[in-house]
């Protein structure tokens, strides 16, 4: 199976590799697994002030902090993963690079906000099960 796991650094990404790391039956390393992130892009006047190269060292080193704890967690269950990052909104990247990549499964740790946060906050992860086609697994 091809799992994108969709990770943002959160204490809901710790969970998410919990529950991974405790269902290896299912999710053992047989499997190809590739690590996502996406970075909010920095505003258009912050980004021409600062410069292209400053801008894109700032996105490298965010992804950097939020996958080397991911990939150091993982070799210690011996899975080897890939790391993808892109830059822009998260949820429809997610969708997009799970359609694109043909994987079979995305899985994601969740805040687990109420429908009313949700509609004043919004959920990226409401965003990606309404934009993607491919099964996703979300844990609380």
């Amino acid at each position: 199976m091809k799992i994108l796991l969709a990770v943002d650094g959160s204490k809901y990404t710790k969970k998410m590799l919990a529950y991974l790391a405790t269902h290896d039956e299912v999710f053992s390393a047989k499997n190809e697994f590739t690590l996502f992130t996406a970075q909010i892009p920095l505003p258009p006047r912050a980004r021409a002030a600062v410069g292209s190269d400053i801008a894109n060292g700032y996105y490298a080193d965010e992804v950097e902090k939020v996958t080397a704890p991911v990939v150091k967690f993982l070799k210690r269950h011996s899975i080897e993963a890939q790391v993808l990052s892109k830059v822009g909104a998260p949820g429809e990247l997610i969708a997009k690079t799970a359609e694109a990549g043909k994987f079979d499964l995305v899985m994601m740790g969740s805040h687990g906000h109420s429908a009313l946060g949700n509609l004043v906050m919004g959920s990226v992860a409401t965003q990606v099960i309404a934009h993607c086609k491919v099964p996703v697994l979300l844990v609380r």
